[in-house]
Formats: C-alpha cells, structure tokens, sequence
C-alpha cells in the first residue's frame, strides 16, 4: 500500500534488518540486529522507532498507515556508490576493455546529452531501474554538459532522492564535444555546485574523469575547487586497467603512481571516491588508507571489461585497510541489481581465497558506500535519526529461489540466497524519504 500524499506517518511491519556493528571488524553474525516481526517507524521521512512489532504498535497515534510486508525483508535502501547514467544505452556492449571501450561506446554515448530533454529522457530510465532495484542513493557521473547534471538532479527531486552526482570534467583525450578547458570546467562546476549543492537532498561531487583525461592545470583548478568548496564530494577513477595504469605513468612521470598524481593535486581525503583500485601498490593503499579517501568496488564491471580482480584482502583484512562502497558502474557494468553485484563481489573475492560473508557483502551495499560518500549518518542503515530510504525483499519472489529458502535454517543463509539467486525480482517496494516509490505488484 502506497503512503498517500499527505502523510507525515507512517510504519512498516516486517522482517527488519539493522546493521549494529561492522561484520568486517567483528564476527559478522554479531553485526545484525534483527526483528523477525519487526516495526520501522517513520515521521516526516524520518525513522524514528525500531523494534518489536507488539511492543510498538501500542504506541503509535491513532490513525497512523502500517505497511504490512509479512515475512519480507525489511533492509536500508542500496547505495551506489559508482554509477555512470548516461552510459545505460551502452550497457552490455560487446568486446572491448576500457581504453577501447570508452572511445568506441562511451564517448559517443555521452556525447548527446548537451540535449537536456535527452538527457532528462535518461535521467528517467536510469531512476526507474533504480527504483526496481532498491537503490535510494547513488553517486552518479553525469557528462561535461551541465544539462546533464541538470536533468539529473531535476528528476532525483521528483523522487525527494539522496543523490551525489557531479558533471564530469575532461580537457584531453576525448572528443571535441567532450571536451571543456580547466577554466570553463572549473566555472560551471562551481556554477553548479551553488545551484544545487545542499538544496534538498542533493550533494555535489567535484568529477575528474580520470588523470588521463585532465590535464594538470584541470586537476589543479579541481583541486582549487574542492578546497573552496569543502562540503562536496569528490569522485573520480583509479587503478582500473593495466593499459591505463602505463598511460598514467607516461602522462605524469614526475609522480610516484597514479593515486600519488591525485595526491600532489589535493584530491584524496574524506569525501573523495575513486573507482576501481584494483592494481594499487603498497604506497596507494597507505596513503588511502592515510587520507580517508574511499575505493568503490565494481565487481560486475571489472569482470565484464575485464579489467581484473579488486583485492579485498587488501582492503579490509590488511595492515592498512580502507573504506569500501559497492557499486555497479553501469554502464561498464552489467547490471543495475545490487543483489546480483553482490553475487559477482562474492565470486572475485572467492577467486582469491576470501569467503565473503553476506553481511560483509551486504552491508558493503548499504553502510560502507554511505560512509563512502560520508552519508553515513543519514542514509545506508534502519536506526532512529536516519532517512527512511528503505528497501523491502521478497525472499520467495522465484519458485527457485523458493525451493531453496525451504531449506534455509538461518537468516545469514537467507540473505545470502537472495544475493546469489535474486535479482529486481526479489525487490518487493522501495521507499524514499519514507515514501513508497515503488511497488513490485503495482509495477
């Protein structure tokens, strides 16, 4: 049943699923808490209760709308933490790694969106996969153009959505109608920041594409921009793919490795999100792990392009561990289901000797890339004080995945079922700002 308008109120009745600790940081069992009849309070787009069905229901004002969703998963919203939506009507294209790739599929692509309707027309797509896919959150590269950027946050508002998304800025290497200076990409993304940086529930991110792109007079004015601008983001890419690695090395020779060219320019730090980081060296993942900076794992990506394996030992059991988002990086990426971007980080890390753990894989997809994007305190978790960004999942939505979930005898083994055998099938509703935006029967 959908909140109706006018609504300040509202609770939602289920199996709900709270994050209480880090399952990196202690044994992952121990850091779910979990109602199997549980109550999500909501007011104003707000959480404010959670707990025990028959201990709340007794306390909520006469008149208040319960959802009921008996026997479903009650989870925080997803959050991509990595994600390009102009490139959707490129995803799933055929034979090429990433230097070719964005020359052959992506540049063309995004190459259009100076159109504001088309891009508008994008923007659309790309919320509706979302919606199906309980994603509430996501920090989305967008085009040089600023009608992309526009059209972008102009639709997350008609959602009341928590988004991060910035225009790209690229002076080299691509294009010309992709191309914009170290000038007027420093201008019209400060002109953008002030336009939509803060209003509502939107956040900026400052976007270098890669250093390969930018020139060092644009990364200096990115830089300058950041430092101007504190409270933005900041996204950009890494360490993806070992052509681009050697290209990085021609281009700035003077730097000891491709973080440390981010580095010299003032762009790693709380706040900062770099893609990929598959092939870091020892010195990156300190200074990462020194600076704050976060790593977004793209798992489907980097397996499609055939980028490589991202090292999760590295990132989270090691000596130097990091902040880790998921992500799905469409359209490098195949899919827009974090539950299937689970099911592929669960096979990279099993490729290289690390058991996964549905929690950790899990909370990856909610707390880590919040923390990433430092939303943590807002988005990414069921906790009283946070936005009632929320996702609900249907843990027999195939007779597959039925049968299996007969067997099941615990809750971690149901989670985990769902993240190898589930996809936007499985997602029952999605609620944004405590408002339900999506429905699988209403669809």
């Amino acid at each position: 049943m959908a909140q109706t308008e006018d609504s300040t109120r509202l609770a939602l009745r289920g199996h709900v699923i709270q994050f209480s600790g880090n399952p990196f940081c202690e044994k992952p069992e121990s850091a779910i808490t979990d109602w199997s009849d549980g109550l999500v309070v909501i007011e104003n787009g707000v959480i404010t209760q959670v707990g025990n069905a028959q201990d709340l229901l007794p306390t909520l004002p006469e008149g208040t709308q319960v959802d009921h969703h008996k026997d479903r998963f009650i989870l925080p919203g997803f959050v991509d933490c990595h994600v390009h939506y102009p490139q959707i009507e490129v995803i799933a294209s055929y034979g090429t790694q990433l230097l070719e790739w964005l020359n052959k599929y992506t540049f063309p692509a995004e190459s259009k969106f100076f159109d504001e309707d088309y891009a508008r027309r994008a923007a659309q797509i790309y919320f509706k996969e979302n919606l199906k896919n309980g994603i509430t959150s996501a920090s989305v590269y967008c085009t040089i153009h600023p009608e992309s950027v526009n059209a972008l946050f102009e639709t997350a508002e008609t959602y009341n959505a928590r988004m991060v998304a910035g225009k790209v800025m690229m002076d080299r290497h691509a294009p010309d109608t992709l191309l914009d200076t170290a000038q007027t990409g420093y201008d019209q993304s400060k002109a953008l920041i002030e336009k939509w940086h803060g209003k509502g529930r939107a956040v900026y991110s400052i976007t270098p594409r890669f250093a390969p792109t930018s020139t060092p007079a644009q990364l200096e004015a990115a830089g300058a921009l950041w430092k101007e601008h504190p409270t933005v983001r900041l996204q950009t890419h890494t360490s993806e793919n070992k052509k681009e690695l050697l290209w990085v090395k021609e281009l700035f020779p003077e730097h000891p490795d491709y973080v440390g060219v981010y580095e010299h320019y003032g762009l790693l730090g709380k706040g900062a999100v770099l893609g990929h980081g598959i092939y870091m060296n020892e010195r990156e993942v300190a200074t990462i792990h020194e600076t704050g900076t976060a790593i977004a794992h793209c798992p489907t990506s980097n397996t499609f392009v055939g980028s490589g394996l991202f090292n999760v030992k590295a990132s989270q059991f090691g000596t130097k561990p990091f902040t880790v988002g998921l992500a799905t990086d469409t359209g490098g990426g195949s899919t827009f289901s974090m539950l299937q971007t689970m099911r592929c980080a669960y096979e990279v890390a099993h490729l290289q000797g690390i058991v996964l753990h549905p929690a950790q894989a899990y909370y990856m997809a909610t707390v880590g890339s919040a923390q990433s994007l430092c939303l943590e305190d807002k988005i990414g978790n069921i906790k009283p004080g946070m936005e009632a960004d929320i996702t609900v999942i249907d843990p027999v939505s195939t007779p597959l995945i039925a049968n299996r979930m007969s067997y099941a005898t615990e809750l971690t083994e149901a989670l985990f079922i769902q993240m190898i055998l589930g996809d936007d099938r499985a997602i029952a509703a999605t609620y944004i700002g405590g408002k339900q935006v999506y429905n699988k029967d209403e669809a």
